[in-house]
């Protein structure tokens, strides 16, 4: 693998300016919940946030254009509460449809969890109710995952006649191992978040009253950072599990020397000895 592979350039691109956008089934607001953080919600109530071909267009489309957005340092990725889910899964309707030619020609990537996997801003998953199938898949393809204690967690795709399609077989046994990983995927069974955070599924659990202000804070934790340095740390981050260990090794370090010859690595020990915020530039 490619340095550019592990740094996810080859991801689509698309216009920076989505304000002249509109958009069936998701929302892109910037900045109304904290400074540079971009919150993409998908907003299918009737289908329970179901994955269907438009919603994977569209997140293809918007997630992209964040990047170019300068306002936009971390982007929250969650489900319309009207829908009580995150994701409930892929639209079922759509894969009866489908034969073999038809599903080859959609599995084609980049698919919308490559998109969110190689995105170079970092993507929190509110997973605010359900993520099943491809909508664990969508969950696990992000940086961090913070979940409702009501949440339901599954891959019960094999209880269909299929297997996971979206990444499920390789994503989760990095997070929770190979054996969690098979038990799940092979039984099909759907857990609660208590268990999928006791197993590395998500990293924390919230009750509704406290999900938004620990996902919000992470966030405005992370944005107040240069979104260089930023950047750089989440592409080193992805090369730890596509890269042998000595290759990351070298890979980090070529990013952090890089580092050296931006304003935002002057900026921020200036603010250090001044005690004082830096100013972050992004270049």
């Amino acid at each position: 693998m490619s340095d550019d592979e592990a740094r996810g350039d080859e991801q689509p691109t698309a216009e920076a300016d989505l304000s002249d956008r509109s958009f069936e089934t998701i929302d892109v607001e910037i900045g109304e919940r904290t400074d540079h953080v971009a919150t993409v919600t998908i907003d299918r109530p009737d289908a329970r946030n179901a994955l269907n071909g438009t919603v994977r267009e569209e997140l293809k489309t918007a997630l992209p254009a964040l990047e170019s957005d300068e306002q936009v340092r971390v982007v929250v990725l969650t489900g319309s509460d009207e829908a009580k889910a995150f994701v409930a899964g892929a639209d079922v309707g759509e894969l009866r449809e489908r034969d073999l030619v038809a599903q080859r020609e959609k599995s084609k990537r980049p698919r919308v969890y490559e998109v969110v996997d190689d995105l170079e801003l970092p993507v929190i998953a509110r997973v605010n109710g359900h993520a099943l199938g491809g909508g664990l898949e969508l969950a696990t393809a992000c940086d961090v995952r913070i979940a409702d204690e009501r949440a339901k967690l599954g891959q019960p795709e094999i209880t269909l006649g299929l297997i996971p399609g979206g990444g499920g077989t390789q994503r989760l046994p990095r997070l929770v191992g190979p054996g969690q990983a098979k038990r799940l995927i092979l039984s099909g069974d759907v857990i609660g978040a208590d268990e999928a955070r006791d197993i590395g599924l998500v990293e924390e659990v919230c009750s509704p009253d406290t999900l938004d202000e620990t996902v919000y804070d992470l966030a405005e934790s992370m944005a107040a950072n240069s979104p260089l340095a930023l950047e750089y740390a989440k592409s080193a981050l992805q090369a730890s599990a596509r890269m042998p260990l000595d290759r990351g090794i070298d890979y980090e370090s070529e990013l952090f020397v890089q580092l050296f010859a931006t304003a935002d690595k002057n900026e921020g020990i200036d603010a250090f000895f001044e005690d004082r915020e830096p100013e972050w530039d992004g270049r």
